[in-house]
């Protein structure tokens, strides 16, 4: 029997006498769950700008201060905005098409930097993380654009550093053709030393601005980079004081070998893509080992899967929203939502409600790939029903259903070890995020495992992070 396109996740009984997978015993303090509210303007759902409810949220910067104080009442961690630098090739060649436009509504968004800055002016301890890619920058701007973020934000920016999945960004920068995955994530590796590097360049009482003595700062506080490697010659210091958090908190979002090699390595926390708990909880641990064959703590790195949902008081009222949903969904529609994905193969030359045929190896997102094949080898999902799948949620896990479910769900993943939080992808905005924050986070509230008041003024301090060395 071919299994359906989605479905109602399955909650075990809560075992809160179990063992840890790392093998400490629980304290009678229960894990604090970490929540970001990811943003993909106008939603991750390639429909939900059509909901009768729906605002834009792509340009108005009015609709980004409303969700961001929303968020901030709900005691949220973050926001985590998404980017790319470039329209995808479907609706650049086809933009007479309706159809198409309703699956390519992503063609217009605010610079996420930029923004960042401006709702660091309207929240007081809110996280605010944005996308940047390595392949595309140089380091010294990264470095200098997120510190003066989080100067500006008394300590609460965050990076999510990216190699760029969307091939398209490649026409943009003088370039035919997308560089290679292994060397993207090469350029990454060595992109960062050279940020963290910049970020070093003072110490937090370097800067002494003393009248009487003449002295502006401390010359044996200011640190020189001079780094020559192989993608960057920089000499520093960067021309930005220290931050009040060490540094900004750094994310990264890939699943290929090199992308979580990466991620252990250097990451806060990752964003991930698991739907079962016993993937997640694997994952999560995989995580953690790696991060300590890198000499960190694993409790360094948080690890948070995607989790796309709808929630209301009914769980009529949910699925009645999730039909409507899924009713705007055509084939031409969804069917670019794997593209990037299928290696050059054009899945519209083989039968929908077939199987998924082999796919070379994909330049853009190797570990993203490899979970869409594994995913429909696994589930038996046809063609169609992959398709359906990742223009709902990029293959993200799917909740569909009441607050106390939600709850008692997210409790669960975090009880057994499958998860330190969870990203927040909305299907539309803003009304997900609102029912999120005044239907859900009360029941976390009352179970214990979500605070009632952020515990610090940065957002290292909040996610319960060490300040870097």
């Amino acid at each position: 029997m071919r299994a359906r396109p989605y479905a109602r996740i399955s909650v075990s009984p809560r075992r809160a006498t179990a063992t840890p997978p790392e093998g400490r015993h629980m304290t009678t303090a229960p894990r604090q769950l970490r929540l970001a509210a990811f943003f993909t303007p106008p939603g991750s759902h390639y429909a939900g700008w059509r909901m009768p409810d729906a605002r834009s949220a792509d340009m108005e910067i009015d609709d980004y201060v409303a969700m961001a104080q929303l968020a901030e009442r709900g005691k949220l961690d973050m926001l985590f905005f998404q980017d790319s630098a470039a329209v995808a090739s479907a609706a650049v060649n086809r933009t007479d098409d309706p159809e198409v436009q309703t699956g390519a509504a992503r063609v217009v968004r605010i610079e996420p930097l930029t923004l960042l800055a401006s709702l660091a002016m309207v929240t007081k301890h809110l996280g605010l993380v944005a996308t940047a890619t390595t392949t595309y920058n140089e380091p010294y701007h990264i470095a200098r654009r997120f510190a003066s973020v989080d100067a500006i934000s008394r300590g609460r920016a965050g990076w999510n550093l990216v190699t760029s999945q969307f091939e398209d960004e490649a026409f943009n920068f003088g370039a035919d053709h997308h560089m290679e995955h292994g060397l993207r994530y090469e350029r990454a590796a060595e992109f960062f030393e050279v940020v963290a590097g910049l970020w070093r360049s003072w110490d937090p009482d370097a800067i002494l601005r003393d009248k009487d003595s003449g002295r502006y700062f401390d010359p044996a506080g200011m640190h020189v980079l001079r780094h020559e490697g192989r993608f960057f010659k920089v000499r520093g210091p960067l021309n930005v004081a220290a931050s009040p958090q060490g540094r900004p908190i750094v994310a990264q979002a890939g699943t290929s070998g090199p992308g979580r090699d990466l991620a252990a390595r250097i990451a806060d926390l990752t964003f991930t893509a698991q739907t079962e708990i016993p993937a997640a909880r694997a994952h999560r641990e995989e995580m953690r080992e790696r991060a300590r064959g890198h000499g960190r703590s694993p409790d360094a790195i948080k690890v948070m899967p995607g989790l796309n949902f709808i929630v209301a008081e009914t769980e009529s009222e949910a699925r009645a929203q999730h039909e409507h949903l899924m009713s705007m969904m055509v084939d031409r529609i969804v069917l670019p939502t794997l593209a990037r994905l299928t290696g050059g193969v054009d899945l519209t030359q083989y039968p929908l409600d077939g199987p998924l045929p082999p796919l070379p190896q994909s330049n853009s997102a190797h570990g993203r790939q490899d979970m869409l094949v594994a995913m429909a080898r696994e589930k038996n999902l046809s063609i169609r029903q992959l398709a359906r799948h990742f223009a709902t949620a990029n293959g993200h896990q799917v909740f569909v259903g009441t607050p106390k479910a939600m709850a008692e769900m997210m409790e669960t993943w975090l009880m057994e070890r499958a998860a330190d939080g969870f990203m927040l992808l909305q299907p539309w905005f803003p009304t997900p995020l609102e029912n999120f924050v005044k239907l859900v986070v009360p029941e976390l509230q009352k179970r214990g495992v979500f605070r009632r008041e952020y515990e610090g003024t940065t957002l290292r301090e909040n996610l319960g992070l060490p300040m870097p060395e």
